[in-house]
């Protein structure tokens, strides 16, 4: 297969629609390698993608993907989520903070791995690409490494939630949406919730060394 080189800035594909860009059978040239071998993963990849677009067809469900592609482009929903509960929750203030950085980190991370991987989108004419997107580059999804490191990190602050109860609630439907929408391989929203999990369990890990020292050093203060 060859292509123009990605970049993993802005493409021309216009405004967002919630119609296919395209439709056909699956084609030899989008399940090889560059070295001209037939691909079974990416072929396997490219039947499940399409899938579990002739599975969920209802316009309903078409707009609510549409909608969580908007929330969770660039992590601004994630993030915004995040500087609420910030605000809101006064006490706990820095654990939000922390929490929402940890998000902002994570989708950089998954921002660096594409740009290493270049890997791209979904062109096979077997997928309807359904939603324009900022990059051509595919592997991670950014939108489920956000999506899991906020569920665990802001999970874990909301009573009665907990982060475990969070990722069940939110990232199979945000990792769904993405095939839904054809611009991402099923394998790209794993390794993408996969990332995102990584992430919160350092940055979690990092605030707690960051409180136990803290009060380890305001015990020191009032014994001195």
């Amino acid at each position: 297969m060859t292509a123009a080189p990605m970049s993993a800035g802005p493409t021309s594909t216009g405004p967002m629609s919630a119609g296919p860009t395209s439709a056909g059978p699956m084609t030899a040239a989008s399940t090889t390698r560059p070295d001209g071998r037939f691909d079974p993963v990416r072929a396997f990849e490219v039947r499940a993608l399409g899938a579990v677009q002739r599975v969920v067809v209802s316009p309903p469900l078409l707009r609510v993907a549409h909608g969580m592609s908007l929330f969770g482009e660039h992590a601004a929903g994630w993030l915004a989520i995040g500087a609420a509960g910030a605000l809101l929750d006064r006490p706990r203030r820095r654990e939000w903070l922390t929490a929402t950085a940890g998000v902002a980190f994570a989708h950089g991370a998954s921002v660096g791995v594409k740009r290493v991987v270049r890997r791209p989108r979904p062109t096979d004419p077997a997928v309807l690409v359904r939603v324009g997107t900022p990059s051509r580059l595919s592997f991670p999804s950014a939108h489920a490494t956000s999506t899991t490191a906020a569920a665990v990190l802001f999970g874990a602050l909301l009573r009665g939630v907990g982060g475990g109860v969070a990722v069940a609630l939110v990232v199979p439907p945000m990792a769904l949406s993405r095939l839904v929408l054809g611009v991402h391989y099923p394998s790209d929203v794993v390794a993408g919730s996969l990332l995102g999990a990584a992430v919160a369990a350092v940055a979690r890990r990092a605030a707690s060394r960051a409180a136990t020292m803290s009060h380890a050093e305001l015990t020191w203060r009032k014994t001195r």
